[in-house]
């Protein structure tokens, strides 16, 4: 029986390059100091809440003022997300 020929395999072909001028990098600079503005308000809220005895910040949110400043904090976390 003859023997069959070996097929060569065909060279390597990159597949075409993605459009650059469609991909738009957004310049995210603002993230870091929105982040860390939340965070320091967020600390600030619920510090002035136990240094003033529940008075300060909103004296009719009476102990919701720490979700306020938790709140603050998790938006600071939200915020983190769009870091690159």
């Amino acid at each position: 029986m003859p023997k069959s020929r070996i097929r060569k395999k065909a060279d390597y072909t990159p597949p075409p390059a993605k459009q650059s001028a469609s991909i738009k990098l957004e310049n995210r600079s603002w993230v870091a100091p929105v982040m860390l503005a939340m965070f320091l308000i967020g600390l600030a809220w619920i510090v002035v809440f136990y240094v003033t005895d529940g008075s300060l910040p909103v004296d009719a949110l009476d102990n919701w003022n720490i979700v306020v400043g938790f709140g603050f904090i998790a938006a600071g976390f939200a915020v983190s997300t769009q870091w690159k």
